[in-house]
């Protein structure tokens, strides 16, 4: 299931732009700053200096087995 996965860049405040939190869909192998930042805040010549101050996190869950967990606590 697509929304089982994700990537979660936390970015904190750069110059003038306030911290952020992004959240997107892409393969473990895409779970960086450039894939998942969109659009990027920042201007081309300070790209590289704002995505190495975000943290990229790929993130599996299982639906499932949560609806499962929920279903046996209020049984």
């Amino acid at each position: 299931n697509s929304e089982d996965v994700r990537c979660k860049c936390i970015c904190p405040p750069y110059k003038d732009q306030s911290g952020h939190i992004y959240n997107k869909n892409v393969s473990q192998k895409d779970c960086d700053c450039l894939h998942v930042v969109e659009p990027m805040p920042v201007p081309g010549p300070d790209v590289e200096a704002y995505c190495l101050r975000c943290e990229c996190k790929y993130e599996e869950r299982s639906s499932v087995t949560i609806k499962v967990n929920i279903v046996i606590l209020l049984a």
